[in-house]
């Protein structure tokens, strides 16, 4: 590691600590890194700092203690077969995608969106709504696809979950949005159009070389996806594709971030925008995975 024998740069401690350097730069913005300087856009470390504690990690440590223990148990039991595994993302899907949808405003309830997703059409709702269940789903559909192929997270999949998920709104399926937007009574502003295709590449970049626990990879990055707001709309529903794509391709059942939980959903935004504190995305997303987690296991101990 060549420094210039004071300090090191954002790189250099994120490689040395093991944490990215998007974080690197909140903390030396936090004040949390003793003698950082600020020079230009970019930061200087001194270079016998200490590595700052993280109480992030402090308050979740105990449930992802757990769900490293569940996940072990669950690779020592029979696997699913193929069927079984296909079965139960169909039984997966239709609350997942109600509960999606539900967050984002859509008015159908779980049994409509089930009938919905089996070809029926329901009477005095929006036919924009009808489409959104549709497309979730296919987008879910294509996730599980990907998941067996073992894609890596890039631009282009996120584009192409985009587009069967926006299914409404053709013209602007799969496209990164060109007009500024605001999010009501958020705490966090998106960014300008020209900014998303660099702060996209630098969001993937980070997420690549992040190498604290799953959980704590995906809350921080979906709540940075969503700060960038690349779309006009759909984002949200993208995210937390998203996120179950990377949960799946690491070994773990998907997540269903519930309608009932929308505001704790919601304030774990501001908690990050407002404190730079994850904990609560983090435990929000540790919570639905230990839920899964115990229902896979407890099917997989009947078969046993």
């Amino acid at each position: 590691m060549k420094t210039d024998g004071t300090f090191l740069t954002v790189a250099q401690a994120a490689g040395k600590w093991n944490i990215s350097e998007r974080r690197i730069r909140v903390l030396c913005s936090e004040g949390k890194i003793p003698g950082a300087v600020q020079q230009g856009r970019g930061w200087k470390i001194p270079l016998d700092a200490m590595k700052p504690s993280d109480g992030r990690i402090k308050r979740t440590e105990n449930l992802i203690s757990v769900i490293d223990e569940k996940k072990r148990l669950l690779d020592t039991l029979r696997p699913f077969t193929q069927g079984e595994l296909e079965r139960l993302n169909e039984e997966f899907v239709t609350e997942y995608t109600y509960n999606s949808n539900a967050i984002e405003g859509n008015t159908l309830t779980l049994r409509e969106t089930d009938m919905v997703l089996r070809g029926l059409t329901i009477d005095k709702k929006p036919l924009a709504h009808h489409l959104e269940a549709i497309g979730h789903k296919e987008a879910f559909d294509y996730v599980v696809s990907l998941v067996q192929q073992n894609e890596p997270l890039t631009e282009r999949i996120i584009k192409e979950i985009h587009y069967l998920v926006l299914a409404d709104k053709k013209e602007d399926r799969g496209v990164y949005r060109r007009i500024p937007v605001s999010i009501m009574g958020a705490a966090h502003e998106p960014v300008q159009p020209y900014l998303i295709q660099p702060e996209m590449e630098k969001l993937l970049s980070d997420y690549a070389e992040d190498k604290t626990h799953i959980v704590s990879r995906l809350a921080r990055f979906h709540i940075e996806f969503e700060a960038i707001h690349p779309f006009i709309d759909g984002n949200g529903r993208t995210g937390r594709l998203l996120v179950n794509l990377e949960l799946m391709k690491a070994g773990f059942p998907p997540i269903d971030i519930k309608f009932a939980d929308r505001v704790s959903y919601y304030n774990a935004f501001d908690e990050y925008h407002v404190r730079h504190d994850l904990g609560a995305m983090e435990q929000l997303f540790a919570r639905a995975l230990n839920e899964r987690l115990d229902f896979y296991i407890s099917l997989r101990k009947e078969n046993n």
